[in-house]
């Protein structure tokens, strides 16, 4: 498992109101931990156990910028053999989504196999990326892409308006910080009320509308080609607060499909803006 599906739900997918990202939209400080356990699998190829816990901790505000520190740690048993995946990233996005910094070191069975670390920038018609790591190198993006804290604002507002369909390219420095995937989204209708989860102990949680979000990830072809011509890398779905909190995740890899709990929840308090 790689860290991809869980982008949008570590950049912006977690998150309790206190910094304006627009009005209406509101990204918080916090603490979150996922619990990660398999849900379904397909044929001999698909997994057979799966166990993990995702750890979140984000902190910023609209004007000082977001960081997060993200770690997935993950066991799957598959064909008889079990693999041990390491994420440990870090990122940070301004709050006006015209800069982004990442640094991410993947180990498998405690050996490292991917590093990526640079920075990007938004510029009038491109968005300028430089690497560090793997390799140093510069190179231009699309302009019309966005950071995860970004994606996750206009699916917020989309969801407050009604509309139930989006599509954009995403970039978040994910496996060797290269990487640009095209996401369509869907928007359910929305709902309230409590959940059996570490949200309920959240006060006034409980109140906020809430909607199913599902997030397909398509890998980009070299030639242009429609979303619906392509078959989705994968597919992420949860509850997404109007406050930014997500909770009943399903990440479905194809083969298998994983589910993550959310089993621990603490909010941080924010630094106000000067």
């Amino acid at each position: 498992m790689n860290r991809r599906p869980l982008a949008l739900m570590l950049a912006g997918a977690l998150m309790l109101p206190t910094a304006a990202l627009a009005e209406g939209v509101t990204l918080a400080p916090h603490k979150a931990v996922y619990a990660l356990s398999l849900l379904s699998t397909k044929g001999s190829r698909g997994a057979q156990t799966v166990r993990g816990r995702i750890y979140y901790d984000f902190s910023g505000s609209v004007c000082q910028g977001y960081t997060l520190k993200f770690r997935q740690i993950s066991d799957v048993m598959s064909e008889g053999k079990s693999v041990l995946t390491d994420l440990r990233a870090t990122s940070w996005e301004g709050g006006d989504a015209k800069g982004y910094r990442f640094n991410s070191e993947n180990l498998t069975d405690n050996a490292v196999t991917e590093t990526a670390e640079g920075r990007a920038e938004r510029k009038s018609k491109t968005v300028g990326l430089t690497l560090s790591k793997p390799k140093r190198r510069a190179l231009n993006l699309p302009g019309s892409i966005v950071f995860p804290s970004e994606q996750i604002r206009r699916v917020l507002e989309a969801a407050r308006a009604g509309t139930t369909t989006l599509d954009m390219p995403l970039f978040d420095g994910s496996e060797t910080g290269e990487k640009v995937y095209d996401t369509f989204i869907l928007i359910g209708k929305p709902v309230r009320g409590q959940v059996a989860d570490a949200g309920s102990k959240v006060a006034g949680l409980a109140e906020l509308t809430r909607w199913p979000v599902t997030i397909s990830y398509f890998e980009r072809p070299s030639a242009p080609k429609k979303l619906g011509d392509r078959t989705p890398a994968y597919v992420m779905s949860f509850e997404l607060y109007e406050n930014g909190i997500s909770r009943a995740l399903l990440l479905d890899y194809n083969d298998f499909s994983v589910r993550g709990d959310l089993i621990s929840l603490q909010m941080k308090k924010e630094k106000p803006c000067k």
